[in-house]
């Protein structure tokens, strides 16, 4: 991968500390996989920040070659890579996700 572009999605993902990688934007998601993900991290109420993939190709395969995932939506947790859909939809289930964002708020 192109050494700038991993720095951009290190930068990305040290600034924000929620940050979703979906097709779209939290205001209007393009595909019902990153509608799921914006419906799972809206019933927290709390702030997070969207990249939209489909406006850079080089970032849309970039960050499955960081995260080593190879899907998107790709959620990060301060600095963590925690998964894409199928992994966010059952730590939500479980109730794992919201630790996370517990630990993440006391923080």
């Amino acid at each position: 991968m192109d050494k700038n572009l991993n720095l951009t999605i290190d930068t990305l993902i040290k600034q924000h500390p929620i940050i979703l990688f979906m097709k779209g934007d939290k205001y209007f998601p393009k595909c019902n996989f990153s509608q799921q993900a914006v419906n799972i991290l809206n019933t927290f109420n709390i702030e997070y920040h969207t990249i939209n993939v489909l406006n850079d190709n080089n970032m849309r395969s970039g960050i499955k070659i960081y995260s080593q995932w190879p899907t998107i939506p790709q959620l990060y947790i301060n600095q963590e890579f925690i998964g894409g859909i199928d992994i966010i939809c059952h730590l939500y289930r479980t109730f794992e996700l919201h630790e996370i964002l517990e630990i993440h708020i006391n923080s």
